[in-house]
């Protein structure tokens, strides 16, 4: 039987940096390290696809100045709960089902991604060489995957009570903080 998720490649098991086709960008340590958790994670759960909720729930895992970004009490607490209830019920739903709002253009070369997933990966090595970066890091993928209200991380926020746009928002405004630019790049 054939994976549904491609296997990762030894140099994504090592969390070296994979080459990335957008902009030239590649992926920091941090995030090479949450793709790989958020592959493992969609194979453990019977997903299809890796989308933006396994993507959220591996940034927060994997990279302190993502899970920074939520800062403490109990919206963090209920945003972790609803993502570890995915694999255990919530979030069923989405089996066998592709990720997909069609508000993004599709990125064909997003292998084992969801093309929302596929999408805010790449815009976020986009936002990543806008600023001058070489490597992308969590932070952008964040501020790149709350931007469609049809993506499932950000049903996944809303559920916890923690507006999408109130975390762009954040992003932008302390880009110094947390590495982001600024800038709206979809």
């Amino acid at each position: 039987m054939q994976p549904r998720i491609p296997r990762q490649s030894a140099q994504e098991q090592d969390c070296r940096r994979p080459d990335t086709p957008a902009d030239g960008a590649r992926l920091s340590d941090e995030l090479a390290a949450v793709v790989s958790g958020a592959r493992r994670r969609a194979l453990r759960d019977g997903d299809r696809q890796i989308d933006t909720a396994h993507l959220l729930h591996s940034l927060l895992e994997h990279d302190p100045a993502v899970y920074a970004v939520f800062g403490e009490g109990p919206q963090i607490a209920r945003l972790l709960g609803y993502l570890v209830q995915r694999s255990i019920g919530y979030g069923l739903r989405w089996q066998g089902a592709v990720e997909d709002s069609g508000a993004v253009p599709v990125v064909l070369h997003g292998e084992g991604f969801s093309p929302l997933a596929a999408s805010a990966m790449e815009h976020a090595c986009g936002r990543a060489a806008r600023r001058g970066d070489t490597q992308a890091r969590g932070v952008d993928l964040l501020a790149e995957i709350v931007v469609d209200p049809q993506a499932r991380a950000v049903e996944v926020l809303g559920r916890a009570g923690i507006d999408a746009a109130g975390v762009r928002a954040r992003i932008d405004g302390h880009r110094d903080e947390y590495v982001g630019d600024g800038e709206t790049s979809r």
